[in-house]
């Protein structure tokens, strides 16, 4: 299966049978930044926010006191897992990323999809990877 195929069929399906539901946009990344698969509309991250997210997952609360930068945009950062998953809100949608051993796994949503729908769909995927030892 090529890693597109995980982004449109496992991130940007239907939410738990709810027809249209789905995030705003996802991606598959590696840990230099580099994505392998995302959904049309998935906003470009800079080297220096990959750095950030890196940083975070390396030294849990990196981001915390500044914030989570993705192409620009400030999010939040909300508790997520130290060393796994970074959780990041801004208005009414949010963004979560879960490092898998070779890969970030990135979802964005957008009201009325809820930050719990998000962090399923996206851990999900990234838990299948780690299981495959990716």
């Amino acid at each position: 299966m090529s890693w597109q195929t995980y982004v449109d069929e496992h991130l940007m399906c239907d939410i738990e049978g709810n027809a249209g539901l789905k995030l705003a946009s996802a991606a598959i990344m590696g840990h230099d930044g580099a994505v392998w698969a995302q959904s049309a509309n998935f906003p470009q991250f800079k080297p220096d926010e990959i750095n950030g997210i890196l940083t975070d997952f390396n030294e849990p609360g990196h981001l915390a006191p500044t914030g989570l930068f993705v192409a620009g945009q400030k999010y939040m950062v909300i508790q997520g897992e130290p060393g796994a998953v970074i959780r990041g809100k801004k208005g009414s949608g949010g963004i979560t990323i879960k490092k898998t051993g070779q890969a970030l796994v990135v979802g964005v949503y957008e009201e009325p999809v809820t930050p719990g729908q998000c962090n399923m769909v996206v851990e999900r995927l990234a838990d299948y990877l780690l299981d495959q030892g990716l």
